[in-house]
């Protein structure tokens, strides 16, 4: 089987850290970026110069009607960069933070949530799925916040916690292809999302966890490029919180 994935969300934090991971691994990575087409590009050369071989493309993983012509573009560069007509994984991890309470949510905020975080992630993996070979491996990125109620996430924990159902569900479907699908829920990352950590906001986090601090992106792409590896072969279904023991 051909070993490229794509990961979306890939120019930053954990997607970018994942691609790096993956490309240790020997696997081709095809990142996508929505507004930071340097970063992507960064991350591209940072494969390169590491021997591996990566692409990068534009996506809104909240446009549904570009995922056909996405599709198009990824079964291009799998032919240019690769040689090859399938991919072996998918990485479902674009996003954003939005941190308001429930009584001040507009509409649009909703909207673009799940957006985002659950109807892109349902219909980009539908788009994809006959590009992924039999055997392949899918891995969406939830979050902690979907065990751990933390004021002012509502929506995102909401349609974090619809993507870990959804989770299962895949599994279930595409399994008589033998493609596995696991969810990936990190805890309080050093990341931008939401725009970032402050120091007070990150001692609060850090007291949260059992470990004691926060994570790094680095250490939750570990997870996500095993479950894509053939080391994680028997691992189904499963939603693996990665958090240091987030509020336990």
């Amino acid at each position: 089987m051909n070993n490229v994935v794509v990961i979306t969300g890939g120019s930053r934090g954990i997607g970018a850290s994942t691609a790096l991971r993956c490309a240790q691994r020997g696997m081709g990575v095809i990142v996508t970026y929505r507004h930071h087409p340097e970063a992507a590009q960064s991350v591209v050369a940072q494969v390169r110069a590491a021997g591996g071989e990566a692409a990068a493309l534009a996506l809104d993983v909240g446009d549904v009607s570009a995922f056909a012509a996405f599709r198009e573009q990824v079964r291009e560069a799998l032919r240019q960069s690769w040689g090859a007509s399938t991919l072996a994984g998918l990485v479902n991890n674009a996003g954003y933070g939005l941190y308001n309470p429930i009584a001040t949510v507009t509409e649009a905020e909703f909207d673009g949530l799940m957006g985002v975080h659950l109807k892109g992630p349902f219909f980009l993996t539908q788009a994809l799925l006959p590009l992924l070979a039999d055997g392949a491996s899918v891995v969406n990125v939830t979050s902690a916040t979907t065990r751990v109620a933390t004021a002012g996430v509502a929506p995102y924990a909401a349609f974090k916690g619809g993507l870990e159902v959804l989770t299962r569900y895949m599994a279930k479907e595409f399994g008589e292809r033998r493609i596995r699908v696991n969810a990936v829920s990190p805890g309080a990352i050093r990341t931008e999302l939401g725009g970032g950590l402050t120091p007070d906001f990150e001692a609060l986090l850090a007291s949260q966890a059992a470990l004691g601090r926060v994570g790094e992106p680095d250490e939750v792409a570990r997870v996500i490029a095993n479950l894509l590896s053939a080391d994680s072969g028997w691992i189904n279904a499963q939603s693996i919180e990665v958090a240091g023991g987030y509020n336990i």
